[in-house]
C-alpha cells in the first residue's frame, strides 16, 4: 500500500511538470518505452532494483537506457531523483498512475470488460457508446475473455461495476421467484 501511495505522489509530481512544459503525451510515450525496456530485460531490472549496486552505477545505467529510448531531459532528471530517493522500486506504480492522470486530463476513461466470449465489433461499439453516455466522456475498452462467466459481460468503469453476466441475471431471477 505504501509503495502504491509513493508511486502516486511521484507520478503526480512528474505529471504536473510535464503539464507545465506541455509534454504530457511525449512523457507518456517516454515512460512506456522505458517501462518496456525495464520489464523485458532481467539483467537491467537486477542492476536498477538491487541495492547492491551503487547509486552512481544505477544512475549511469538508467541514463544510458533513457538516452537510447530518446527520453526527454525532464524524464532523465526525474529518473536521477528516483535513484537518489531509492524509489525505482515504485516504477510500475509511477508509470500506471501517470497514464491514468494523462487519460483523465484528456477526458479518457478506461473500462475493464470481462466477457464470456469474444465481442463482435458491433457489440464493442455498442458497449463503448453506452459506457461513454454513463461516464460523460470518452471510454477505452480493455476486454478480456473470462471462461467462468456463463454468458454476457461485466464492465468496470472507475469504481462502478455494470454486471450483465448471465450468472447474475439468473441469481436475480432466482431471488425474485423466491420472494414470490
Amino acid at each position: 500500500m505504501a509503495r502504491a501511495a509513493a508511486g502516486r505522489r511521484y507520478a503526480k509530481a512528474l505529471f504536473a511538470l510535464a503539464q507545465e512544459s506541455g509534454q504530457v503525451a511525449e512523457m507518456r510515450a517516454d515512460l512506456e518505452s522505458l517501462g518496456r525496456a525495464i520489464s523485458t530485460n532481467e539483467k537491467l531490472r537486477e542492476v536498477l532494483l538491487q541495492p547492491l549496486h551503487p547509486a552512481a552505477q544505477r544512475r549511469a545505467v538508467l541514463g544510458a537506457v533513457a538516452e537510447r529510448v530518446g527520453a526527454s531531459p525532464l524524464l532523465r532528471n526525474f529518473l536521477s531523483l528516483l535513484v537518489d530517493q531509492r524509489r525505482l522500486v515504485d516504477w510500475a506504480a509511477i508509470e500506471a498512475e501517470y497514464q491514468r492522470l494523462a487519460d483523465e486530463a484528456a477526458g479518457l476513461s478506461q473500462a475493464r470488460v470481462r466477457s464470456a466470449s469474444p465481442l463482435s465489433d458491433a457489440q464493442r461499439e455498442r458497449l463503448q457508446r453506452a459506457l461513454e453516455r454513463k461516464s460523460g466522456g470518452k471510454v477505452e475498452l480493455v476486454v478480456e475473455i473470462d471462461p467462468t462467466l456463463l454468458g454476457g459481460a461485466v464492465a468496470q468503469l472507475g469504481d462502478v461495476v455494470y454486471d450483465g453476466s448471465l450468472k447474475t441475471q439468473l441469481q436475480q431471477l432466482r431471488a425474485s421467484l423466491a420472494r414470490g
